[in-house]
């Protein structure tokens, strides 16, 4: 498990973006990076520096994934038919602690990744406390009984900075939700713009 629960929002500074679209991001007030570096004058990046930054924004947005499962997924969208990028996404969009975070049972992808570790969400009837675990299409994924009135839960399903997205049903009145289907990159609320085209561009140099 990445240890960025604290620090989060360093990436969105270090990026220079708002990467989750959060009202409290420091980035909305210092558009600059963190450290005694950070107000430095920046030079045009160079082609590796643009593809370096693409990855780093999309592997941060799913809660810093670890570089090493990143690239197993770069790997296997690589093998699979079609678009290599528009597989990547999938394949990120089916990992259980993104369908969490877009079913709007936890307020970040960190909080749906602690969650489920701490055994609060059942696929399709069953425990499952693995962050990465892949769903397939009509899976079934819901907070246990037990846990559907703690405060962060609520909290997170009352909030207005996000809507579910098409290819997710959801009832919140019973915090239960299913995937439906695929994304495409289209599809995803990613509130800022996502190169995976770049992404594919790093990994395969």
């Amino acid at each position: 498990m990445s240890k960025r629960i604290q620090s989060k929002y360093k990436i969105n500074r270090r990026l220079g973006v708002n990467l989750w679209g959060r009202a409290k991001s420091p980035i909305n007030k210092r558009e600059y990076g963190p450290g005694q570096h950070g107000q430095r004058r920046r030079s045009k990046p160079s082609d590796f520096s643009v593809q370096l930054m693409a990855k780093q924004k999309l592997k941060g947005y799913y809660g810093n994934i670890s570089e090493k499962q990143f690239r197993r997924y770069y790997d296997e969208a690589s093998r699979r038919k079609g678009d290599t990028s528009e597989n990547l996404i999938n394949i990120l969009e089916r990992r259980l602690d993104a369908v969490v975070y877009r079913l709007k049972f936890a307020a970040t992808p960190f909080a749906a990744r602690q969650f489920i570790n701490h055994g609060h969400i059942l696929v399709n009837g069953k425990k499952v406390n693995i962050p990465s675990y892949s769903l397939k299409d009509n899976d079934v994924v819901e907070v246990k009984e037990k846990s559907k009135q703690l405060a962060i839960v609520l909290d997170a399903v009352q909030s207005k900075e996000r809507d579910t997205p098409e290819y997710l049903q959801v009832d919140h009145r019973q915090m239960k939700g299913s995937f439906v289907r695929a994304p495409k990159l289209n599809d995803v609320p990613y509130p800022v713009t996502m190169e995976p085209n770049l992404v594919i561009e790093f990994y395969s140099r």
